[in-house]
């Protein structure tokens, strides 16, 4: 089992006691004569690893981003018009996703761009319309603004406006996305929800690396433009016995990997594993039965999934990384109001990020954190 945690220390005016909030460890003060240190390690998670499906044969043990390049050396090998594009790819990208791969594939099929992302999606909804397997690397997510008009005016709409003369469903953009614990404004967004709003797009987040290569490979496979984001702080915390053959798992489905009685919890990405440990907590402190879903598609999602889990609990809790105001868990809050009104036995709850820009040393009081999210739990069993 592999954990993350995060530690905050700053010094500040002298103050003099100590002061602390609760058993929970949400933050505590630590005076000195000449400064107050302040802790808190509340944003910390543990990767569960889990087994992969036995049928699918022989397994190795990699992480998250040897998974990812796994899955590309398969789509390589396995379709002669794969190529893999963006900046830094050629010898490895700056979280090593792509090592090797050029090496091993040719620098025609393996290759740096230009550091413009308009121009690498750009690029890549040509090669897609031309009949090629395009799969464009933006180095993080927060960088790919500057090809937002490529990707919703071209990539999501060329099928449509065409009357299905022309299509680039052979794009796939894959860009690391989520907090990785300094990462701070430019490196820790997650922005999926921007992209939830545009029908002719699938946006998907793996949450290890079992399913990463299995969601990259269909992906890449997939009719549609997919985008593809990747949980960074995951890359090298998660470590599975991941299945060597090419295999890909359903997109737009759902998973219920704990399953509960009393509350409904709904994750993605980094956050199931935060879930996973609330979990834990409610069921040990609380007496209280969670059933946790990994979304894995955010765009076109798995309503019916949810919908189910929620008439059988009675009660709704979804927890993202992005911002409250416009994030995704809003239209999974809508659409589950409007399927499970009179089974509901509390209002349901959204713990997010704050609507505020992404902070630095005060990242895990922005994250929403176990804490935060048991809390939730703690208000809707007592309503």
């Amino acid at each position: 089992m592999a954990a993350t945690s995060c530690l905050i220390k700053r010094l500040v005016k002298p103050i003099s006691g100590v002061s602390s909030y609760g058993k929970c460890g949400m933050i505590s003060f630590i005076t000195s004569k000449n400064s107050l240190s302040l802790n808190r390690c509340a944003s910390s998670f543990s990767f569960v690893p889990e087994k992969a499906d036995p049928a699918l044969g022989e397994t190795k043990k990699i992480n998250l981003f040897q998974a990812l390049t796994d899955a590309m050396d398969i789509a390589l090998k396995s379709d002669p018009s794969t190529v893999i594009f963006g900046e830094d790819v050629a010898f490895g990208g700056v979280f090593r996703c792509t090592v090797g791969l050029r090496e091993k594939h040719g620098k025609d099929r393996v290759f740096n761009t230009p550091l413009s992302e308009q121009g690498i999606v750009g690029f890549g909804i040509g090669l897609a319309s031309a009949g090629a397997t395009a799969v464009a690397e933006i180095q993080f997510a927060d960088y790919i603004l500057p090809a937002f008009d490529q990707l919703i005016n071209e990539a999501a709409k060329f099928r449509y406006r065409s009357g299905n003369l022309f299509d680039c469903g052979g794009l796939t953009v894959r860009a690391p996305c989520g907090a990785v614990g300094h990462g701070a404004v430019y490196h820790s967004q997650s922005n999926e929800s921007f992209f939830a709003h545009v029908p002719g797009l699938k946006v998907v987040i793996p949450r290890s690396p079992i399913k990463a290569k299995g969601l990259l490979l269909a992906s890449i496979r997939d009719p549609n433009p997919v985008i593809f984001f990747e949980p960074k702080i995951l890359y090298r915390q998660s470590v599975e016995e991941v299945p060597v053959c090419d295999y890909v798992l359903p997109l737009s489905e759902a998973e219920v990997i704990l399953k509960g009685s009393d509350v409904t919890l709904v994750g993605w990405g980094t956050q199931v594993h935060v879930l996973r440990e609330v979990c834990k907590l409610a069921q040990d402190q609380l007496g209280v039965s969670c059933e946790l879903i990994d979304l894995q598609t955010i765009l076109p999602w798995d309503k019916e999934t949810v919908i189910k889990s929620v008439l059988k609990t009675g009660r709704l809790l979804v927890a993202h990384e992005a911002t409250h105001t416009g994030g995704f868990g809003g239209e999974i809050v809508s659409t589950v109001q409007e399927n499970c009104f009179l089974s509901l036995e509390a209002p349901i709850m959204r713990v997010c990020g704050w609507d505020t820009p992404f902070p630095h040393i005060f990242e895990p009081f922005y994250l929403p954190d176990k804490w935060r999210c048991f809390e939730a739990i703690k208000k809707m069993m007592e309503y």
